[in-house]
């Protein structure tokens, strides 16, 4: 396992960070593949409020003493604060879920513009500061799902210690993008890197076009492998978090990260990942990473799993299995796009940015037939 010095914290963490969102179902084999990281040298967990589950399974795991061969981040749930005294409240619950003391670094969770103006209103940066003097975080973090003007704004407004973007060979323009991410560094913060795989898609939904490019290439890697190595090229990069669901996945990640260090790709290798970039944008796929911040839906629409439906469509039009699943399952249990009505709540949590009563529309269009609009709900012929 390769380690780099963490920002200005003065911590020295495993350059692949466990990202604890997509555990398996089994919470035994959860809490193995939590240990089993920690045995294998990884020393950075990441958890959240949000994640169902997440934090209890791993306070479990850090029992019998990997508590202390780890460093710990969770994140505070920005949305269910309504006064100054909601911070601590809820940092005191999660303390109680991971059953520790204190969290090494502690993130306000998401800050797109609404979560922002909800920090400031209630004093959540006084919160952090308070907190540090407690003993119940020893460094302030936040993450974020929005543009760079907003996030060089956040980034100026505090003394931060970490800040978490979304990044990976999709998103070296969207979002924060490679621009925030060295703005951010030349500051002294750590940089943490989320949805590096977009939660699986860059793989489950690659072209064909992208793995025969990745076959003809004479050096062999996994196109994981080579996701990942673009990211650790960058020396701003100081973790990459993966979440796996298997103790394979697990494994294979770890041997990846081996021999992780930045200054790595060649100039050919630069140029097959915009090859690869190229092979994507031709599909124009939706960019739904499956993270479910987007649920519920109040008219009970599977949004992520709509459009993953549909995805895998686009990518293999001549397959006319998606479609059939579409019309005799999703929209018989009323779980289909037809019963979107715009109200655009979805659209408030979309760390994307996706215009989703839109692709909703697109996505019926195509697997469920023509729709039209009757008092903004699609409706089925």
């Amino acid at each position: 396992m390769e380690y780099t010095q963490y920002g200005k914290t003065g911590l020295k963490v495993s350059k692949f960070g466990l990202g604890c969102m997509r555990f398996p179902t089994d919470e035994k084999e959860a809490m193995a593949m939590v240990r089993y990281a920690i045995d294998n040298g990884v020393n950075y967990l990441d958890t959240a409020y949000l994640y169902k589950d997440s934090e209890v399974i791993t306070g479990k795991a850090l029992k019998d003493g990997y508590r202390n061969k780890t460093y710990l981040a969770t994140k505070s749930p920005i949305w269910n604060i309504t006064k100054h005294e909601d911070f601590e409240k809820y940092l005191d619950e999660e303390l109680i879920r991971l059953g520790t003391d204190h969290i090494d670094v502690y993130l306000l969770h998401n800050l797109y513009p609404g979560n922002w103006e909800r920090v400031r209103k209630y004093n959540g940066l006084t919160f952090l500061d308070k907190m540090i003097e407690k003993g119940k975080i020893l460094h302030k973090a936040f993450s974020i799902h929005s543009t760079l003007a907003a996030f060089k704004k956040i980034v100026d407004s505090f003394d931060w210690e970490m800040a978490q973007l979304q990044l990976n060979i999709l998103d070296e323009h969207q979002q924060v993008g490679v621009e925030g991410l060295k703005y951010a560094a030349k500051k002294g913060l750590a940089i943490n890197i989320m949805e590096p795989l977009r939660g699986g898609s860059l793989i489950t939904n690659a072209p064909a076009e992208v793995y025969d490019l990745v076959n003809a290439y004479p050096e062999k890697r996994s196109l994981a492998e080579w996701y990942f190595r673009w990211l650790y090229n960058m020396p701003e990069v100081s973790v990459i978090l993966s979440g796996t669901s298997t103790l394979e996945q697990l494994k294979d990640n770890l041997r990846i990260f081996d021999h992780a260090e930045p200054g790595v790709m060649t100039e050919e290798e630069q140029n097959l990942i915009v090859k690869i970039r190229e092979a994507f944008e031709a599909k124009k796929s939706i960019g739904c990473t499956g993270c479910r911040y987007c649920m519920p839906c109040p008219r009970g629409v599977r949004i992520p799993e709509v459009f993953k439906l549909y995805n895998s469509y686009q990518l293999a039009k001549d397959n006319p299995i998606d479609p059939v699943v579409y019309q005799r399952t999703f929209v018989p249990s009323g779980f289909g796009a037809d019963q979107c009505v715009s109200c655009g709540l979805c659209m408030q949590h979309c760390p994307q940015e996706l215009k989703i009563p839109e692709l909703l529309k697109q996505v019926h269009t195509e697997l469920g037939g023509e729709t039209e609009s009757v008092t903004g709900k699609m409706v089925l012929h």
